[in-house]
């Protein structure tokens, strides 16, 4: 039988703290006997064509290179 998840104050706050901002993207939360272990955020930018006709534009982060 699986142990019953151990689920704090600390870790909803970590949960809040990745899922925030995100547009799209995923936030993966690892599990291992029953305890959080790991959340792993995958955040995705999307570019299409109605976008660019708006002129909304993504600014590039630090150390990116621009083209």
């Amino acid at each position: 039988m699986a142990k019953p998840l151990e689920l704090n104050d600390s870790w909803i706050q970590r949960i809040t703290e990745a899922v925030e901002g995100l547009q799209y993207g995923n936030v993966q939360i690892i599990v291992h006997d029953g305890r959080i272990v790991q959340i792993e955020r995958t955040e995705r930018r999307r570019f299409d064509e109605v976008a660019e006709r708006r002129g909304v534009r993504e600014v590039p982060q630090s150390g990116a290179a621009a083209k």
